[in-house]
């Protein structure tokens, strides 16, 4: 029988801790509340300025302030996808034998031998 080579797990394997996944959130919080001021700050020129096409801008705007927001909250919320390394990993562990990885065949295994005499 052809023994199985030992797979070790691997450190990058492992997920991000939860500080640097709440840094993250925070920072793409940050620079989508940024780019909805911006939003405001370039509508407000454009009315002032009396832009051409003043009628397409500010509606599309608009749509960016009350959608960025939303969308925001929803990623500030959400943790991170599952890398598709780590996916593809188990997807084909599970098709593999359920013996253990450091498991021995049968006729490999240590006999134990219990001695009923002292």
């Amino acid at each position: 029988m052809k023994r199985q080579a030992y797979q070790p797990i691997l450190i990058t394997d492992a997920s991000r801790s939860q500080d640097d996944q709440l840094n993250s959130r925070q920072k793409r919080y940050v620079l989508m509340m940024g780019i909805r001021v911006a939003c405001l700050v370039v509508g407000a020129i454009l009315v002032g300025a009396k832009a051409p096409l003043l009628w397409l801008w500010l509606p599309l705007l608009g749509l960016g302030m009350v959608l960025i927001p939303w969308l925001a909250v929803l990623l500030a919320n959400d943790r991170p996808p599952k890398e598709e390394h780590r996916l593809a990993n188990k997807l084909h562990s599970r098709h593999r034998d359920d013996t253990p990885p450091m498991a021995l065949p049968a006729d490999e295994q240590p006999h134990k031998v219990i001695d009923a005499e002292p």
